[in-house]
């Protein structure tokens, strides 16, 4: 929050200090060559505030903390209409977000046949766990999001968008990290009846399989591909997990599936999920599947809309000089109880709001109702959250 602060006054004396033409803004840092190609930094800086109330399972309470939640930086290299290339490295994960080079069919073969990418990405299954980590409305995902979206792989991936209707596939393996062995097939749809500035529908479904290869461990020792579902309570810094499947082992295969929705009219917003895995296990062992939802709405008080753009979602630019102003709820709910694993129900009340000082900077507020259970214990605790952002 502090880097926000500091950083504040910068960029609102950057608003007006374009220059000619070789040269962009002063913020944030970019370099326009004569050939129209842009090289760009690119930033998310995010700092948390999680305070706790009530109680996890055996009267347990979870610890208050406050931390960086993310301090993304890198580069965009572009030029319109031919190619874009990013390179992000998040160092308080200490892992690679988006690498990746994306290039315009047409301008290789000369009418539009989509954009192919290439590199480490998002998988395109469901709305929330594509939406950029800089442009969620809420401070978290939601617990089914959390639990089941699959992260960035490396791979090629196809997209394609029509007035009415939007495409995305790809093939994927193993991350940068070198973890994740295996590969995975997924596609995303969505018809987009409505696509205009303010209005919006999005109706879409997702789907994947992803096939886990075992891994050499560094004792030389073979081991069988596992998986665990699991998912935070919606609050960043801590480490409770209150539902969990625990780790399952000799994994063949994971089916992951999806259904999406988003309608946008005005300054008013619904967005909703339905995400559903299934793991399939070799040598006899039981099939395991579980699933989870959640439905959420906003409502831009300042009167700005959500923008939406390549089956995605962003932050509201402001209309005035004192910003937007944006009023969240959603209610989030996941069951890991199935086929005789006992890993817990949850069900979470969250309500927002988000200030948009400036379109870098953005400062939310969430509280978090849980109400969880695993096997004969149950869990209660709330959550307050508070983040300062500044991205560009």
């Amino acid at each position: 929050m502090t880097v926000a602060l500091l950083a504040l006054p910068i960029c609102a004396a950057a608003q007006d200090t374009r220059s000619s033409a070789g040269q962009g803004g002063l913020w944030p840092p970019e370099y326009t060559f004569g050939n129209g190609t842009e090289l760009a930094a690119s930033g998310n800086f995010g700092y948390d505030f999680n305070a706790f109330s009530g109680n996890g399972y055996g009267a347990t309470g979870l610890d208050d903390d406050h931390d960086w939640r993310r301090r993304e930086f890198g580069f965009v290299l572009k030029r319109k209409g031919v190619y874009d290339l990013v390179a992000v490295f998040d160092f308080q994960a200490k892992t690679w977000s988006d690498v990746a080079l994306r290039l315009e069919s047409k301008a290789v073969l000369g009418h539009d046949a989509g954009r192919f990418r290439f590199g480490q990405m998002k998988l395109p299954l469901g709305f929330e766990g594509n939406t950029s980590t800089r442009n969620g409305s809420f401070m978290e995902n939601s617990l089914p999001t959390q639990a089941f979206y699959q992260g960035r792989r490396i791979g090629v991936d196809w997209a394609f968008e029509r007035p009415r209707y939007l495409l995305n596939a790809g093939y994927y393996g193993q991350d940068l990290q070198g973890n994740n062995n295996g590969n995975t097939a997924a596609v995303r749809a969505a018809w987009t009846p409505f696509k205009a500035a303010g209005q919006v529908l999005h109706l879409g479904a997702s789907a994947s399989e992803e096939r886990p290869d075992s891994e050499i461990n560094g004792l030389g020792v073979r081991v069988l591909p596992s998986v665990r579902w699991r998912a935070k309570p919606e609050a960043s810094l801590t480490t409770v997990r209150l539902v969990d499947s625990g780790t399952l082992t000799q994994v063949d295969r994971i089916r992951r599936s999806g259904l999406e929705a988003l309608w946008i009219q005005g300054p008013y917003s619904l967005q909703g999920e339905y995400l559903r895995q299934k793991t399939d296990r070799d040598a006899g062992l039981p099939s395991y599947s579980a699933d989870g939802f959640y439905l959420s709405g906003s409502w831009l008080v300042t009167g700005e809309s959500r923008p939406y753009s390549g089956g995605n979602v962003g932050n509201p630019k402001p209309a005035a000089s004192h910003g937007a102003v944006e009023l969240l709820a959603r209610y989030s709910s996941i069951d890991l109880d199935s086929d005789g694993i006992v890993g817990g129900r949850q069900h979470n009340w969250t309500l927002g709001a988000n200030w948009y000082p400036h379109q870098n900077f953005k400062f939310q507020a969430n509280y978090v109702r849980i109400d969880a259970e695993r096997g004969q214990a149950s869990a209660d605790p709330h959550a307050f959250e508070l983040r300062g952002q500044f991205s560009f």
